[in-house]
C-alpha cells in the first residue's frame, strides 16, 4: 500500500517505460511494486535525480509542474531577470488555470530563457502539458504523454545545481520532499 494517492501508476514499471534512469540507479528499482518503493530506495544510496525524474512521471500534470515552479521559485533572488521571472510566472498561472492562452505564454516566455534556468524548464513543462508542439498554424503536433516530466525532472534538478553547485544534496532532499507532499496530496511547501 502507497500514501502517494495523486500517483496514478500501480507499478514502478509503468512509470520506467517513459524515460532511462542511470546505470547505478537500476539495481535499487522493484520494478514490480509501488513507485515509491523505488523512489525511497533511490534517496536512501543519493541516486536524487533518478529518483525525481521518477516521481516527475508519476505525478499529474498540474502537481508536477507546480512541484517544478516551487523548485524554481526557491532559487529566484533580486537578480533574476525579468525573463526568467515572467516565465515562473506564467507557469504557476497555467497551475492555477490551465488553458491554451496561457499555455502559449508559457511556451513564449519558457523559449526565452532558452531552456537555461528552472523557470524556463517550469515554463516549457507547462506548454508540454496539453495542445500542439507545431508553431502556430501548423498541422497539430500533441506533445508525448510523459513529455511535461522530462521538463519537471529538468527544472527541480537544475534548482537543486543552481542553489548549491558544489554539494546540492541538501536541496535535492528538500525538492524531493515537495514532490512527495503533492503526491500525498499535499500543497508542497516544505520549509528550509
Amino acid at each position: 500500500m502507497t500514501d502517494l494517492i495523486k500517483v496514478q501508476a500501480v507499478t514502478a514499471e509503468e512509470l520506467l517505460q517513459h524515460f532511462e534512469v542511470s546505470e547505478e540507479a537500476e539495481e535499487h528499482l522493484v520494478p514490480d511494486t509501488a513507485p515509491e518503493v523505488s523512489i525511497d530506495r533511490l534517496m536512501e544510496v543519493g541516486l536524487y535525480p533518478d529518483a525525481i525524474k521518477l516521481l516527475a512521471h508519476g505525478l499529474p500534470k498540474r502537481e508536477a509542474v507546480w512541484w517544478a515552479c516551487l523548485a524554481a521559485r526557491d532559487v529566484q533572488n533580486p537578480q533574476t531577470d525579468e525573463d526568467n521571472l515572467n516565465a515562473l510566472t506564467a507557469a504557476e498561472g497555467w497551475v492555477k488555470k490551465p488553458s491554451e492562452e496561457a499555455r502559449m505564454r508559457c511556451k513564449r516566455l519558457g523559449e526565452k530563457t532558452k531552456y537555461k534556468t528552472p523557470a524556463g524548464w517550469a515554463a516549457t513543462a507547462a506548454s508540454w502539458c496539453h495542445g500542439s508542439l507545431a508553431a502556430e498554424g501548423e498541422p497539430v503536433v500533441e506533445p508525448p504523454e510523459h513529455l511535461y516530466a522530462h521538463a519537471v525532472a529538468g527544472a527541480v534538478t537544475l534548482a537543486a545545481a543552481f542553489s548549491d553547485p558544489v554539494n546540492p544534496d541538501k536541496q535535492f532532499i528538500r525538492y524531493l520532499q515537495q514532490g512527495l507532499s503533492l503526491a500525498r496530496g499535499g500543497n508542497g511547501r516544505i520549509e528550509a
